[in-house]
């Protein structure tokens, strides 16, 4: 199989067989231009890795995608109403399966990474913002998926980048909000990472916003672990953790007294190989 994940910044491509190796890669940069121009380098970077082997392809986009494989909608990059199966299909002659970046990246964890053995997970990625995925008795929910933009305080800070929303998750446990938590407690050229380096009691207070984002998950879907991941995520993850547990105890029916809050294993190549796994499904 191969997978694609699309970022707001680069394209990476891979050959990925099903017990989730990765054979051999591409990289680009993400075109922000036109749609057709993404389009464009999704075919390029398929080409680039493909060989009579491949079976299908799998997608995973920083985009709102229905159950059709149709992109409604992104923040970062050019897609509205494209479908997938319906436009690149065709053009690459194989079978084509597509999901929101994050879910892609939840199943890969949850087949092959943090989440092994669990029936229902969810994933939290904390960037730049904030994504998720989970996967509920063994199948990716295909819905928005949209955890970063749940509600934590309700009139709260406003959701950076072209989102409308106030106190999102993404407001609170992204690592931009760690960045502008960072300039107002250690000054001015302070980012996140200083935050982390000093172990700043500051993450107190994001790990515990991330609590009662995952008691409020744990209540809707009964997960055994949530996994954190993203380049925040798992610097601070550790820290984050210890903060939000109370947290979790106080707001999930019952305490959730089982379950796992674990750091995402496959890295920068989960998003990659969740794309393939769609695929292998599309196959």
């Amino acid at each position: 199989m191969i997978g694609v994940d699309v970022g707001g910044t680069k394209i990476r491509a891979g050959v990925v067989d099903a017990g989730g190796r990765v054979e051999r890669t591409y990289e680009t940069a993400t075109p922000t231009s036109t749609q057709e121009a993404l389009v464009e380098a999704l075919v390029e970077a398929v080409e680039a890795v493909r060989d009579d082997a491949v079976a299908a392809v799998g997608f995973g986009v920083p985009a709102r995608v229905d159950r059709l494989g149709v992109a409604r909608g992104a923040v970062n990059a050019p897609l509205h109403e494209l479908s997938f199966p319906g436009a690149l299909g065709p053009r690459l002659g194989l079978p084509v399966a597509v999901a929101n970046d994050a879910s892609a990246a939840a199943l890969a964890e949850h087949r092959l990474g943090a989440g092994r053995g669990t029936r229902t997970m969810v994933l939290l990625t904390l960037g730049t913002g904030v994504g998720g995925g989970v996967v509920i008795d063994g199948e990716l929910f295909r819905g928005w998926s949209e955890l970063g933009h749940m509600v934590i305080v309700a009139g709260g800070v406003p959701c950076p980048g072209a989102c409308t929303g106030l106190g999102h998750v993404e407001s609170y446990c992204s690592g931009t909000a760690a960045g502008r938590i960072a300039k107002r407690v250690l000054g001015e050229a302070a980012d996140a990472h200083a935050l982390v380096e000093r172990r700043h009691p500051a993450l107190e207070e994001i790990g515990r916003y991330l609590g009662a984002a995952i008691g409020s998950l744990v209540n809707v879907f009964d997960p055994e672990a949530v996994v954190v991941g993203g380049g925040f995520g798992l610097a601070a993850g550790a820290l984050l953790f210890e903060a939000a547990r109370p947290v979790v105890e106080r707001e999930a029916l019952g305490g959730a007294p089982g379950l796992r809050l674990a750091l995402a294993e496959l890295g920068a190549d989960a998003g990659m190989v969740g794309a393939a796994l769609l695929a292998l499904e599309a196959a």
